[in-house]
């Protein structure tokens, strides 16, 4: 199957089409990856998850070949921290929810600079606890998929707030994620992190510092739990690990986090 990559920096390329599924519905699934001295970090990961959500949702797949070698070469331009961002569209459809004769994706490609993280990852974030419940819905929950209006509504409160973000649990009480970012928490001398089958993202930096981090578990922590945590930290493939200082006041020291940024990511 023939894949059509379409780069959104590039003026000469043609922009979003009126009728991309992804743009009309949100059918469609994306993520977004580091990219360190031209090379892009964890891609082996990122194109796991692309092609589970493939199957999951049924999209037609691109050549994951093509895709592969084109991340490579739009990585290679850049020797300061980047951002590459990949989304992969049903492709174009008609009218109506019925994904009809959509045979042939659309992959969109943007690049920007890395944001500068160097302060939460030092010092750590200040958190509250989110208002917004998240919605359960087990045959979506972990995708990156298109549709993104809670986290967009998440932004929306937080910037309501003092803090640098907030930690969001969904309608059964479970602390599942931040606004932007997968949660890791301490508890009785053990780091554990929320599942994800019920809700939340399933993130490509949780999945690495899962499989690096010496007796890391899944397990449920109810939201009236979350003050009694030991330590907590925020990640994601741009943020890598960030330290939670303080939930809603209450400190939190930071000096377990920093030995594993030490361990796992330098």
């Amino acid at each position: 199957m023939s894949t059509e990559i379409i780069v959104i920096n590039d003026s000469a390329q043609p922009q979003v089409t009126a009728g991309c599924r992804a743009l009309q519905y949100g059918d469609g699934v994306f993520t977004t990856l580091a990219v360190k001295n031209g090379q892009p970090q964890l891609w082996s990961l990122h194109l796991a998850r692309l092609q589970l959500a493939v199957t999951r949702l049924a999209l037609p797949a691109p050549d994951w070949h093509v895709l592969t070698e084109t991340v490579a070469q739009h990585a290679a331009q850049f020797t300061a921290p980047t951002v590459i961002k990949l989304l992969l569209s049903r492709g174009i459809g008609g009218r109506g929810y019925a994904p009809h004769q959509c045979h042939h994706p659309i992959v969109y490609l943007y690049t920007a600079a890395m944001p500068d993280y160097q302060h939460w990852q030092q010092h750590g974030l200040r958190v509250g606890v989110a208002k917004l419940r998240l919605a359960i819905q087990p045959a979506l929950a972990g995708l990156k998929h298109t549709n993104r209006l809670e986290q967009v509504l998440l932004k929306q409160e937080l910037a309501q707030t003092s803090f640098d973000d907030l930690l969001v649990v969904d309608q059964q009480q479970h602390l599942t994620e931040a606004t932007a970012a997968n949660v890791f928490y301490q508890w009785q001398g053990q780091w554990f992190t929320p599942p994800l089958h019920l809700a939340g993202v399933a993130g490509v930096m949780r999945q690495h510092i899962m499989a690096n981090l010496a007796g890391c578990q899944e397990s449920v922590l109810q939201v009236s739990d979350i003050k009694h945590v030991q330590a907590m930290f925020l990640t994601n493939a741009l943020l890598g690990i960030a330290p939670i200082n303080s939930i809603e006041g209450y400190a939190l020291p930071i000096a377990a986090v920093q030995q594993i940024q030490q361990e796992i990511l330098c």
